[in-house]
């Protein structure tokens, strides 16, 4: 049953990635990575990652995907607005493709993973989540607070650019 489940869960992942790679609408691609991450954090709450789990939804799911919308919205993007096909753009397409390519040669080459032996005893799960919560509120608290206030500084800017202004009366 836990394989089918994995099976329904990656095929709907890479269905909803592909989604957001070939959607010409941008909120229509947004909403598709937002199933996408979604996706992912069912895949890791079946590794038993529960913590990245809901990590993946709260911060990437809840935040930047609502911060990706805000700002499609605000920039006005339309579907309907054809840019020309350039040589960089033709050169980066190549170039990933060639990645792709190599990565799914060297997995089928390669073969299967070896498991690793389990190891001898697990730590409890509230040790482990309050291992996570004491590092991340003594030794790492100053940089999660910088990389808050750059997102919130980016989201200031994004307004600030994207608003239309009529005249220079407006802006004072």
């Amino acid at each position: 049953m836990a394989d089918l489940l994995f099976y329904i869960t990656a095929a709907f992942t890479v269905f909803c990635a592909l989604g957001v790679v070939l959607n010409r609408n941008a909120v229509n691609a947004a909403l598709c990575l937002l199933l996408s991450l979604v996706g992912v954090a069912v895949l890791f709450a079946l590794l038993n990652a529960y913590l990245l789990a809901v990590l993946l939804v709260l911060v990437y799911a809840g935040a930047v995907v609502a911060l990706f919308l805000f700002i499609i919205m605000l920039l006005d993007v339309r579907a309907d607005q054809k840019r020309p096909f350039k040589l960089v753009s033709l050169i980066a397409s190549l170039a990933g493709l060639a990645l792709l390519a190599g990565g799914i040669s060297m997995l089928l080459t390669r073969g299967q993973l070896s498991a690793s032996p389990p190891p001898a005893a697990a730590a409890p799960v509230g040790s482990v989540l309050k291992s996570y919560a004491e590092l991340l509120f003594t030794t790492y608290l100053l940089p999660v607070e910088i990389i808050g206030f750059l997102l919130l500084i980016a989201m200031l800017g994004v307004i600030v650019l994207c608003k239309k202004f009529e005249s220079l009366e407006d802006v004072k």
